[in-house]
């Protein structure tokens, strides 16, 4: 038991256990259905070679990321702003609470038709994905503050300049990090819907074409190709999101190693 609170070798054991259920059921329904490890890692190395994998990969990790620090850059302001005057929150906040329930697929059909076919729709589609979800963690990072700080400052004659930047900011880092983590996350789930439907490159492209060629073992290799991605740009976020906390003095859940 000892051995298996062992952080390593649980994922290992786990990651031995999918593989053996993969294994089982491309066994049971057959390659076609559920291509089996070896073949997916045989396809992967195919795509690999002729170049259309990484060429994928790049072009789809490039339009999250473009989309996503668009969308964060004008989000954090944006809720900074809202949560600090109640003018703009009395009239922001009903709107907000209103659009951040349509899912970013809904817009793509609109979004063609605004912004064409290109890089523009699809790093459009992953800005408005990633928009609200930071501008309501922040926001609510804001309205968190507790008031006795900022009455406190006022006191000793702290400008509200003075208040947002030594105060609220700092205060507010946590939940603006949590939004910027998770619109990551979402921001895949976006591109690979617009790559689907209109893009002849990209991950979603590769996934949704496979079908016509009945090549699910492609289709596997999308997918994981999607997850490594995600799993390796949620890290360097993390490991990011880690060293501001700390600047900050707030301590994460995970040391920080120097």
């Amino acid at each position: 038991m000892k051995i298996l609170t062992n952080k390593w070798i649980s994922n290992v054991l786990l990651w031995i256990m999918v593989i053996a259920v993969w294994q089982i059921g491309a066994v049971i329904y057959g390659p076609d259905v559920i291509p089996g490890p070896l073949a997916t890692l045989k396809s992967a190395g195919e795509l690999i070679a002729d170049g259309s994998l990484l060429h994928y990969i790049g072009i789809s990790f490039y339009r999250v990321f473009v989309g996503w620090v668009l969308g964060s850059s004008i989000a954090i302001p944006l809720g900074l702003l809202i949560g600090r005057v109640t003018i703009v929150r009395i009239f922001a906040e009903p709107f907000l609470n209103f659009i951040r329930f349509i899912p970013p697929i809904a817009f793509i059909t609109l979004f063609l038709v605004w912004f064409g076919i290109g890089e523009q729709s699809k790093i459009a589609l992953i800005l408005y994905a990633t928009l609200f979800i930071v501008i309501m963690n922040t926001l609510t990072g804001v309205l968190a503050v507790e008031e006795d700080k900022i009455r406190a400052a006022r006191s000793l004659g702290a400008s509200e300049w003075q208040i947002l930047v030594h105060i609220v900011i700092p205060a507010t880092v946590p939940y603006m990090f949590t939004g910027v983590r998770l619109a990551m996350g979402t921001s895949y789930m976006a591109i690979i819907g617009a790559e689907m439907i209109a893009a002849n490159e990209g991950l979603g492209y590769l996934i949704w074409n496979s079908r016509l060629f009945f090549r699910t073992d492609w289709i596997f290799v999308g997918l994981i190709s999607l997850g490594l991605i995600g799993f390796f740009t949620d890290r360097l976020v993390g490991l990011l999101g880690r060293k501001v906390l700390y600047r900050y003095g707030i301590v994460s859940s995970e040391p920080i190693r120097r």
